[in-house]
């Protein structure tokens, strides 16, 4: 029988804060098939952008980039706030609704022309994800597509993507 990853994401009320439905992968992460699933999914829909690079969008973008690359044989970065990566780094700024923050990768790791996808467990708003591919874009990747867990429907996410392809493999109403 087919897994259904849908059956694998908790539903927690009023997390983070009242009124906020918080679609939690962790029961997905804790069932080794359902996991597996989503990467074997994954892996699917990002092959036909043959990436070099899987770029993994802090934190929970890690757990899916980093195993997905081992799979895709293919090399995986890290996209983290200010602050959090040792060494030389390149930054980009972003608005939010009220005031800024900044995504940074590790210099170097990427060289132009590369062929980047980008992964993360969630797109919203896609303010996080459009500063990412600006940031790839900075550097001179090629940002090839984008593969989400999770599209909360409705927030306008996609749009911010300017035409970049994607794929969520659940949707939610926000």
């Amino acid at each position: 029988m087919p897994i259904r990853l849908e059956n694998y994401i908790g539903k927690i009320p009023d997390f983070p804060k009242p009124g906020i439905l918080f679609y939690d992968i962790s029961p997905l992460l804790a069932h080794s098939a359902a996991w597996a699933e989503a990467v074997e999914q994954l892996a699917a829909v990002i092959a036909p952008y043959k990436p070099d690079l899987l770029l993994g969008i802090e934190s929970r973008g890690f757990l899916l980039a980093a195993p997905l690359a081992l799979k895709m044989e293919c090399g995986f970065v890290m996209v983290r706030k200010r602050g959090k990566l040792p060494g030389e780094t390149i930054a980009y700024e972003y608005s939010l609704e009220y005031g800024t923050d900044a995504l940074e990768i590790k210099k170097d790791l990427i060289k132009p022309g590369q062929r980047v996808a980008i992964l993360d467990d969630l797109l919203a708003t896609g303010g996080t994800a459009n500063a990412t591919m600006e940031l790839l874009n900075r550097v001179g990747a090629n940002v090839v597509g984008a593969a989400f867990l999770i599209e909360l429907e409705g927030l306008g996410g996609g749009e911010k993507l300017n035409r970049l392809p994607f794929t969520a493999l659940m949707r939610y109403p926000a």
